[in-house]
């Protein structure tokens, strides 16, 4: 069961990255070309709020069924124990974390301007914390 659960929570890290890439590139877009924020740019950044929760909720339970989690958790003397046990479940919350405040900042501002500014730093603060904490050796 492990093993299901890790690759699956590996495997959606991929559509995470993706659908995160997309909504940054888009506020990024949206904000440099001065165009009106409409449903469709507030469906992108959703969809990107709902995969990270998601992949939050798969990534919890990964780390309390996986040798390499919270079983490990003292041990922080070793790099690769240390980056699984701690590093990416807590970068990865303050990530989603930066995300949701993103996604609740944008509701109270009606500039076009500004929510587009908003989802592009706070979704892309977050996509980096994430990138950063990627186990890219177990990854790939």
């Amino acid at each position: 069961m492990y093993e299901f659960i890790q690759k699956f929570h590996s495997g959606w890290a991929y559509l995470v990255l993706l659908i995160l890439v997309i909504a940054v590139a888009n506020a990024l877009i949206g904000f440099t070309s001065k165009k009106e924020f409409t449903a469709k740019d507030r469906k992108i950044a959703l969809f990107a709020l709902i995969f990270t929760h998601l992949q939050l909720v798969i990534g919890l339970i990964t780390y309390f069924v996986s040798p390499l989690g919270l079983a490990s958790f003292g041990q922080m003397s070793d790099k690769a124990l240390r980056l699984t046990s701690l590093e990416h479940p807590l970068i990865n919350v303050i990530a989603i974390v930066l995300i949701t405040i993103g996604w609740s900042k944008h509701k109270k501002l009606t500039d076009s301007s500004a929510k587009f500014k908003t989802f592009a730093v706070f979704y892309g603060i977050g996509l980096l914390l994430i990138l950063s904490r990627i186990p890219w050796s177990l990854w790939l």
